[in-house]
């Protein structure tokens, strides 16, 4: 028969905790059995007044609104206060009873802005640390990997840079390569113009430079710079990052065609690091002979033309040296025709920094072992992964808030919900396997 459901509900009082009415798999309930957070009121005492002033919210209290948007989906302050006024798990997680009332939107928003933007990454680093702790990360492999994070701005923003006030303002002017202007949004002058590929229209963006560990795919490191910055300028950065945060030498280090420079592998090469990178090759030229045929001999500095004659460095390029040859030699040169640009009487190239270490990873790419291999087809759903989940499950798809340091906060906030998640998930199967309780210090 058809039941019917009293909805008549007068209980006023309910024994017990709100905990008691919070599922056991909620990912609330599971990440609040790691969440560590004994170190955060005296990591911020110095941004409060211990004499005057109101009472303000509860450090950790702030946070934990915080992480629960993030692990929830909400990324919005106005949204995730609407939410918690209503979801029991939200309040239970940060703190507040059921008739207790919650804090203004605003004041997440005054938090931010108070504690600043290394506050919150070392919120991100203790997540790290404890994953290193559980052994869920060990940081000996490492896949490296940007993607861009639309700006909160729209298309009405975008004005051209004034040419005279940002010459009068840096002694300098900021020009595209077509040599107009560029263009940057009056709302948010952090983000620039990036696109992820040439089929697609740039948009305002920030980059996200992003570092994962192979073992379990925990973010170990985790910068936002605006959109237009090339992902090898943090590339030797983000190294070190990685290494002072685990306290061990990394010993493979992955990325994608995107990395594949000559100081990428140069870097790699002077750390003792194995770069596990897939060399592109060379563009082919239209009409000069290429780069290729050229022999570069690092040890003198020279490189020799395809007919034996030594081209010698000369002057600087912003990432290489520019190499030429006598005048003398263009004119008796045999490849004359087909080498020589029109207007000019000898050739020149340029080598870039790093270039031999580029040349030996060329030569050593047809020998990669079956492990690298491996390593190389991990990296697509580790690293892409990890950027597809921040997007897809915690609203990293487009920037919430504007400027660059915001932008980072929001970018830490969410790395460090990931890391707890998949702390919480090892912390799960542990005691399904052990079955016994285990106590996590600070929870």
């Amino acid at each position: 028969m058809i039941g019917t459901q009293d909805r008549w509900q007068g209980e006023l009082f309910v024994s017990g905790s709100l905990r008691d009415l919070i599922p056991d798999e909620h990912v609330l309930r599971r990440v609040d059995r790691v969440l560590d957070r004994s170190w955060l009121r005296d990591a911020v005492t110095d941004c409060y007044c211990e004499d005057h002033g109101r009472p303000g919210i509860d450090p950790e209290a702030a946070v934990r609104l915080m992480l629960a948007g993030f692990l929830c989906g909400i990324v919005h302050d106005r949204k995730l206060m609407r939410e918690a006024q209503v979801n029991l798990a939200i309040r239970w997680f940060a703190g507040y009873r059921l008739h207790a009332a919650l804090p203004d939107h605003s004041s997440l928003t005054r938090i931010r802005q108070r504690w600043g933007e290394q506050r919150f990454r070392a919120v991100f680093q203790r997540t790290v640390r404890a994953c290193l702790e559980a052994g869920i990360a060990t940081g000996e492999v490492v896949h490296i990997d940007a993607t861009l994070i639309r700006a909160d701005v729209s298309w009405e923003s975008l004005a051209a840079r004034h040419v005279s006030a940002v010459a009068e303002a840096n002694d300098a002017v900021e020009l595209s390569q077509s040599g107009t202007p560029k263009r940057i949004s009056a709302t948010d002058p952090d983000a620039t113009l990036a696109k992820a590929d040439r089929r697609v229209s740039a948009q305002p963006s920030y980059k996200q430079h992003t570092a994962v560990d192979d073992l379990a795919g925990v973010v170990v490191d985790v910068v936002v710079t605006t959109g237009a910055t090339s992902e090898g300028d943090w590339f030797a950065a983000q190294l070190e990052n990685v290494a002072s945060q685990t306290g061990r030498a990394i010993a493979t280090v992955t990325a994608d065609a995107g990395y594949a420079y000559a100081k990428i592998y140069a870097v790699a090469e002077s750390a003792g690091i194995k770069a596990v990178v897939p060399p592109k090759a060379e563009p082919p030229p239209k009409s000069q002979v290429p780069l290729r045929r050229f022999k570069y001999d690092a040890r003198h500095e020279i490189v020799r033309c395809p007919t034996g004659r030594v081209l010698r460095r000369s002057t600087r390029a912003p990432h290489g040296w520019f190499y030429r040859a006598k005048v003398a030699d263009g004119r008796r040169c045999l490849l004359r025709e087909t080498c020589l640009p029109r207007p000019h009487g000898s050739r020149s190239v340029v080598i870039s920094d790093g270039y031999a270490a580029l040349l030996r990873a060329r030569r050593q790419r047809p020998r990669w072992t079956e492990r690298e291999h491996a390593l190389d087809r991990r990296h697509r759903w580790r690293s892409e992964g990890a950027h597809a989940e921040v997007k897809v499950q915690h609203g990293l798809r487009r920037a919430v808030r504007r400027r660059r340091w915001n932008v980072a906060i929001q970018a830490y906030l969410t790395a460090a919900a990931m890391n707890l998640k998949r702390l919480a998930a090892w912390l799960s199967i542990f005691l399904l396997q052990a079955r016994r309780p285990l106590i996590i210090a600070g929870a």
